[in-house]
């Protein structure tokens, strides 16, 4: 299966990354691309969150919720989104046009690939060794670690985004990472031009 934007990860970073990119489907420059992704949850830190600091969320609601509602607000609103479950990348290859993403079930091709998995130090998807780092923003004792990039960029068409883009776990920036990565591609889809989605109401 081919798509022109894969998301790997199905936490905060990643549904959010992927309900940005399926707002767009009505704009000229992003109806016929093809996204999809990959989410993986079982070992989201979202599993075991409760949230009591969020602005718009009510107080006490529970990450595993949050999961499922959110592959749930994907489906219903943006079903052109494909959601692959219950498989889990193993590698990632660079190629002449993109990139090949290898899961424990099948081969994918994607032109943009964004990460959005967890940061900690299992994370084991091999072809990305090459930018695992310390991460910037965390106590020395988790050993969490964070892909090396640039403003969400770790190479041409490769983009990470949430806790393992250097960011703090704070849903609000996994949440925020997430939708920054998904309007630079946007951006990038639209020629270059800056681009948001906003839903508004009309009188």
């Amino acid at each position: 299966m081919t798509f022109d934007a894969l998301i790997i990860g199905g936490g905060a970073a990643g549904l959010s990354c992927a309900l940005v990119l399926g707002s767009a489907k009505d704009k000229a420059f992003a109806k016929d691309k093809r996204i999809g992704i990959i989410a993986h949850q079982k070992t989201s830190h979202l599993q075991n969150a409760l949230f009591n600091n969020v602005l718009g969320l009510q107080p006490g609601t529970l990450g595993k919720d949050i999961l499922e509602s959110g592959k749930q607000q994907l489906s219903d609103l943006y079903p052109h989104v494909v959601q692959v479950e219950k498989e889990k990348v193993k590698s990632i290859e660079k190629q002449a046009e993109g990139f090949k993403v290898i899961t424990n079930k099948n081969d994918y091709h994607s032109k943009i690939v964004v990460i959005a998995v967890g940061y900690t130090s299992l994370m084991t998807i091999k072809g990305l060794e090459p930018y695992i780092e310390a991460h910037p923003r965390a106590v020395i004792e988790k050993d969490r670690i964070w892909l090396k990039n640039t403003g969400h960029l770790i190479e041409e068409d490769l983009y990470v985004a949430g806790t393992l883009a250097g960011w703090r776990s704070q849903f609000s920036m996994a949440s925020g990472s997430g939708s920054h990565v998904a309007t630079d591609i946007l951006t990038l889809w639209n020629g270059g031009k800056h681009t948001k989605v906003h839903d508004k109401i009309t009188v």
